[in-house]
């Protein structure tokens, strides 16, 4: 008998006491109660299980009985929510559609959001521009350009320099963006905004504070009232167990495909949450359904030693 750890599962111990921290952190800025404790202990159990995996779950790792996701934990999130979240697209015109503002507000219900108690229109303007009490210009570009990525939907393109050429793209539906220098990545890449965001978001962070001294507290109360806290521990699971790449696969009849990570349940509800907070009507701006990368794009993007490719060497697979 040894009392050595090996390193992998030194790691998702580690991993399983963060999550635990954060999850208390959620607990003590508003009540999360057993919410927490699923959180913890269903995605400890998921880290366990994919502490010998470095880059996210292989195909055919197991989806939780009763599942129709095809994300298998902690990529599905709670199970009560994932009736919520976008599912596969049928058909190609279906393919980077936004939500729409009613079926925004009839997911905001089954998350627990209320339109009445999300941001006025004043402290949207205020809280995404760095004004008002204590304000940031820094923290707020950074999620202002968090939610121009994750609304990515047709009408909302993002520019990028690509070979020289200022070009559209359009890629939310795939869990897909384009950095302005012309690099395709998932959302969660270690220096996409949307990853670098997290601590502007945090618990006892900048949103929390700035909406205390900016009297949205009824909109906060109602965030970590609703499945955001919950959602949330599952994703930082996620994204901690996904390597440099931040792709996620999806089994479904014994066929695997990846998509980008902000289109995993847990991700997808964890923003829409947020982002309905702020504004329902961004929240209506988010993909509708998720689409499989094509493999030739997600193959090459496993294999880049650096987990993003050139937009330009894989514009054409994207149509």
């Amino acid at each position: 008998m040894s009392l050595l750890v090996s390193p992998r599962r030194a790691a998702a111990s580690r991993l399983i006491a963060a999550l635990g921290a954060a999850l208390l952190a959620f607990a003590g800025t508003q009540a999360v109660g057993s919410g927490a404790a699923e959180a913890a202990g269903t995605a400890g159990t998921a880290v366990r299980g994919a502490s010998a995996v470095s880059a996210g779950p292989a195909c055919g790792a197991a989806v939780r009985a009763g599942s129709t996701t095809g994300f298998s934990l902690p990529f599905a999130g709670a199970r009560r929510y994932e009736g919520a979240t976008p599912v596969e697209l049928t058909s190609a015109g279906q393919l980077n559609q936004p939500l729409g503002q009613p079926a925004a507000d009839a997911i905001a219900l089954r998350l627990g959001l209320r339109k009445a108690d999300a941001f006025t229109p004043r402290q949207f303007a205020e809280f995404i521009s760095g004004r008002g009490v204590g304000g940031d210009p820094k923290a707020a570009a950074l999620v202002d350009a968090s939610v121009r990525i994750l609304t990515n939907t047709t009408g909302r393109p993002l520019y990028s320099l690509v070979n020289g050429v200022v070009t559209p793209t359009v890629l939310a539906s795939y869990g897909l963006f384009v950095t302005k220098d012309g690099w395709l990545e998932s959302p969660a890449y270690a220096t996409a905004p949307t990853r670098l965001v997290n601590t502007v978001i945090a618990p006892g962070g900048y949103m929390g504070t700035w909406m205390r001294d900016n009297g949205a507290t009824a909109s906060l109360r109602m965030l970590y009232r609703s499945a955001y806290p919950v959602e949330a521990g599952f994703g930082f699971v996620a994204q901690q167990i996904s390597g440099q790449a931040q792709l996620v696969t999806n089994t479904k009849g014994g066929v695997c495909t990846e998509v980008g990570m902000s289109m995993a349940p847990t991700l997808w509800a964890t923003n829409f949450a947020l982002l309905y907070t702020l504004n329902p009507a961004l929240a209506a701006d988010l993909p509708a359904r998720w689409a499989p990368i094509p493999q030739v794009v997600a193959d090459a993007i496993l294999a880049s030693p650096t987990g993003r490719v050139r937009y330009a060497d894989y514009a054409s697979a994207l149509g």
